[in-house]
């Protein structure tokens, strides 16, 4: 009994594996025949979205419409102001949300959403540019449609033909592809992209140095004449383990740490000149370096502090804790 029930589960799983593969396989030449289609109606959409004044509003109903979400999502975050509409409720006054700055992306397999129709008589009254992506090139979305984006006639992962999968796969990698091109064109960097994900793991591993560092007054720097009493009291009001020494031009010569401090401990040490103590040329980091690549330094080399240089003057100080509580590790 206990080996038919085994054999069972097997066939069903070599049925349910078999499955998976059809349907990666097939949304697969789906996107396959899409990349192949791409022309220059994918420009003419790319130049008509690059020329707005406002936001992509991106629409679709139903599974489109999820779709449509996520790009809008994408767009945004990857410098392309947008938003999404659902086409019901501008029905019932969210038209007022598309503008004639706008450009409306609209989303629909068939073309024939019938939710559809308040927003197309809306850009059509407005001279709102229109972009649609949809499978049917003789549609009415198609038909009223400025830039008209159209998918191949891919086959349905599903059995049936019926449930969207290959299709709505295929929106949104074309959404996904009209995002990164624009990005390309607008020169996106890392960091335009860390000012708008400052929250969660990309936009802490995108965090620079200069976001972190103590600067201005908090960080610590005397002369090498200094005598060690003086910078003491100074070190130990900045609170940072540490401080910089600097020559007459401003120049970072050397830092003395809680390290120096006990290695240099006798009776006189407060009496001494802190260049007679100082580790000379430490460690440093630019202002502009990533603030992963800062902890990785102070990891490496087994200290707390970095000062942070430009032409061989300090302008800030990084320490460990800095990164730690900004979520670096």
């Amino acid at each position: 009994m206990a080996e038919s029930i085994t054999q069972e589960r097997r066939t069903a799983g070599s049925a349910d594996v078999a499955a998976a593969r059809r349907v990666l396989a097939l949304e697969a030449r789906g996107l396959d025949q899409l990349a192949d289609g791409i022309d220059g109606a994918f420009v003419r959409a790319l130049d008509v979205i690059a020329a707005m004044q406002g936001r992509a509003v991106v629409t679709g109903m139903g599974k489109s419409g999820h779709v449509a979400h996520k790009i809008a999502a994408t767009l945004a975050s990857t410098g392309t102001p947008a938003l999404f509409v659902h086409p019901a409720e501008a029905a019932h006054g969210d038209l007022g949300m598309i503008t004639a700055r706008d450009v409306v992306i609209a989303l629909s397999n068939s073309g024939e959403t019938s939710e559809l129709a308040a927003v197309l008589a809306h850009v059509k009254r407005f001279a709102i540019p229109l972009v649609a992506v949809t499978a049917k090139p003789d549609s009415t979305l198609a038909r009223t449609a400025d830039v008209v984006l159209v998918l191949p006639p891919a086959a349905e992962a599903c059995p049936m033909g019926l449930a969207p999968t290959t299709s709505t796969t295929m929106m949104l990698a074309l959404g996904d592809a009209l995002a990164v091109a624009l990005l390309e064109r607008n020169g996106f960097s890392a960091a335009d992209f860390q000012r708008l994900h400052p929250g969660g793991m990309l936009g802490r591993r995108l965090l620079r140095v200069a976001d972190i560092m103590h600067a201005g007054d908090e960080v610590p720097l005397v002369a090498a004449d200094t005598v060690m009493a003086e910078a003491l009291i100074i070190m130990t009001a900045k609170s940072l383990g540490c401080v910089g020494v600097v020559d007459a031009g401003r120049r970072l010569i050397g830092m003395v740490t809680d390290g120096d401090l006990r290695r240099h401990m006798a009776p006189d040490l407060l009496n001494r000149r802190v260049g007679e103590v100082m580790t000379a040329a430490p460690t440093t980091i630019v202002a502009d370096a990533l603030a992963g690549e800062a902890l990785g330094i102070m990891n490496a080399r087994k200290i707390t502090n970095l000062f942070v240089v430009e032409d061989g003057c300090p302008v800030g100080l990084v320490h460990v804790h800095d990164c730690l509580r900004a979520g670096i590790t």
